[in-house]
């Protein structure tokens, strides 16, 4: 499979940092309807993947996971990562640091 996420330059200095700060993490994306939707940043061991996540790729080495709705509703999409000013979700890693990561999307081209 293709993978279906990559991420922006802007996206990899500041998960480097995390990377550095708390060891191999992991992104999951639920919720939000559209692009500029905020995927998590968790540590590795710190979220339990369950059998309805949808891997679509990797970004530098952290696994991207997807809810299965939420691929249902983005599986004619490639994700792209990016970094913005703001505040990352209270639990995710990104926040406090005045930068979040954000989804954006364009649409797959269709496959004959």
């Amino acid at each position: 499979m293709q993978a279906k996420v990559t991420a922006t330059p802007s996206a990899l200095a500041p998960l480097a940092e995390i990377v550095a700060e708390h060891g191999p993490v992991l992104f999951h994306q639920s919720g939000g309807c559209c692009d500029g939707s905020s995927p998590m940043c968790y540590p590795r061991t710190g979220f339990i993947v369950s059998d309805q996540d949808v891997l679509l790729g990797h970004i530098a080495e952290a696994p991207f996971y997807i809810g299965a709705s939420q691929f249902g509703a983005w599986k004619h999409t490639d994700l792209i990562i990016d970094v913005v000013p703001g505040r990352g979700g209270m639990f995710s890693l990104d926040n406090g640091r005045e930068k979040r990561f954000l989804t954006r999307s364009t649409v797959c081209a269709v496959q004959t």
